[in-house]
């Protein structure tokens, strides 16, 4: 079997905890929202087809949107957030991929926000502050923000204890 993209990003011993991406509200709501255009446009040009049969190719303005509906489809479904034994990673993109790692060592806080509607429906975002020079990685409406951010903090707890069975001692 090949191995995935991300597979192919694990360092040694490196193991995969949580894979997660953006709610589906997101996806849905641009989704409508483009639905919506494509009605307006078929309706605006069918009221002008009436008056001069030439306006029907008019149509194909309609392919637009739906052409951005499958974009949006294949950016959401491209989008993953995943929760490592060492490492916070956003990967993103379609066709070229943008990847963003947080070592767990680096991280120093992190901040959750849920909305009432995120509350209700299980999304929100999350704020990773690290020592790094970036500093900050957002995490916008991310499905199940609870179960991602404790996945991150138990596995940023582990990270000293693997192989040892003790932890270990820092040297600061």
């Amino acid at each position: 079997m090949a191995k995935t993209y991300i597979q192919n990003m694990l360092g040694e011993n490196e193991r995969i905890i949580l894979v997660t991406r953006q709610h589906g509200f997101v996806l849905f709501s641009s989704i409508i929202a483009e639905i919506v255009v494509t009605l307006i446009v078929i309706v605006a040009i069918t009221a002008m087809t009436i008056a001069n049969p030439l306006v029907g190719f008019g149509y194909l303005l309609a392919l637009v949107p739906l052409a951005i509906m499958l974009r949006d489809i294949l950016v959401w479904s491209n989008q993953q957030y995943i929760v490592t034994n060492r490492r916070v990673i956003q990967v993103s993109g379609i066709f070229s991929k943008d990847v963003v790692d947080s070592s767990l060592e680096k991280v120093n806080d992190v901040k959750m926000t849920q909305s009432f509607f995120g509350r209700l429906f299980d999304y929100g975002d999350v704020e990773i502050l690290t020592a790094s020079e970036m500093g900050v990685n957002l995490f916008k409406r991310i499905g199940d923000p609870v179960k991602f951010k404790t996945a991150m903090l138990n596995a940023k707890e582990k990270l000293g204890y693997e192989g040892t069975g003790t932890h270990a001692q820092r040297a600061d």
